[in-house]
């Protein structure tokens, strides 16, 4: 049985992760579009299944000095990050770490 979420009106997953019934393959965020950033970087975390996951990844990593934009790729785990200059890879991990996730590549 599906049913649809009437916040965002995506079929909501049996078997989902805890935080939500979001439908991971369905899921995707980025923060809102900012300036060209000097820098890009592309990480891989592990454990992210729903848009609230990667909303919590998002808001976390947008807190980091010079970043300007996130884009968090749920199916992929992959999350790539703008910024003013490159970011130090252990907080990049600790900002994941806070959210909940794990950071397999960096």
């Amino acid at each position: 049985m599906t049913e649809t979420n009437p916040t965002n009106l995506l079929p909501m997953a049996e078997a989902s992760c805890s935080c939500c019934a979001t439908d991971a393959a369905e899921s995707s965020t980025e923060a809102a579009a900012a300036p060209a950033a000097a820098v890009t970087a592309v990480y891989e975390v592990a454990g992210m299944t729903c848009s609230h996951c990667a909303n919590s990844v998002t808001a976390e990593v947008m807190k980091l000095p010079g970043v300007s934009n996130v884009q968090v790729d749920v199916a992929s785990g992959r999350v790539i990050v703008a910024s003013e200059a490159p970011l130090e890879t252990e907080s990049f991990v600790a900002a994941v770490d806070e959210a909940g996730y794990e950071v397999i590549s960096a």
